[in-house]
This record gives C-alpha cells, structure tokens and sequence, in this order.
C-alpha cells in the first residue's frame, strides 16, 4: 500500500472528520473509500465511452485489422 498526502481546506478537514466520528471510522478510511468509489465510477464511464466508440467506428475498426 501507499501513501498519498492531500491537501483539504479547513472545511473539507472539519467534515471529514465530522463525518468519520459520526460513522465511528478513521477518516483517512473514508477518503480512501472516496477515491476507490471515484475511480470505480470513472473506469465504468470509460468503459462505456469506449465501447460506445467501438460500436460507431466498427467498420473502421474492421477495415484497419484487415
């Protein structure tokens, strides 16, 4: 594992830990589920994007394996 440092305003410090003591989990536990969610969503929209890409240029696609 790694370690990343992030910088936070003083609200985004404040809420996050406001909400890690309500969930009664260490905030850095919360930003690290933060970003694996971000990046599960962004990987899930590129997938999309590519095989919606796929699909418009298939012929493309066909013609440039051949």
């Amino acid at each position: 594992m790694h370690e990343l440092t992030i910088i936070l305003t003083d609200a985004e410090r404040d809420a996050l830990h406001d909400l890690a003591d309500a969930q009664d989990r260490a905030a850095e536990e919360l930003a690290h589920d933060a970003v694996h969610h971000y990046l599960r969503v962004q990987n899930d929209r590129l997938e999309a994007l590519a095989g919606r890409l796929a699909q418009q240029h298939a012929g493309l696609l066909r013609r440039l394996g051949e």
